[in-house]
């Protein structure tokens, strides 16, 4: 369910806006996406796991507060990101 040290490393990578970049909006929300995705693909087999469940609710929820916030600040960047990332809004 959780993603591998060197898939995060390829996103922060691939999302980076500046070298050496790893906190910035677009890297947050690229892992909190895979980890939604992860998620995602994990229920479809555990059907009955609330307690993860929640826990898919926090992220998307964080996800979207990022995304409100990228938004605020440059629309073209925010809707480059999501048409990168493949997320309907």
């Amino acid at each position: 369910m959780s993603i591998t040290m060197e898939r995060k490393q390829a996103l922060m990578i691939e999302y980076a806006t500046k070298p050496n970049d790893t906190g910035s909006p677009e890297v947050q929300v690229a892992i909190l996406t895979e980890r939604i995705t992860n998620l995602t693909e994990h229920f479809k087999t555990h059907v009955k796991d609330n307690h993860s469940r929640r826990g898919l609710l926090k992220l998307v929820s964080l996800r979207r507060q990022l995304l409100d916030y990228v938004k605020a600040r440059d629309d073209a960047r925010y809707r480059k990101l999501i048409e990168r990332l493949g997320i309907r809004r």
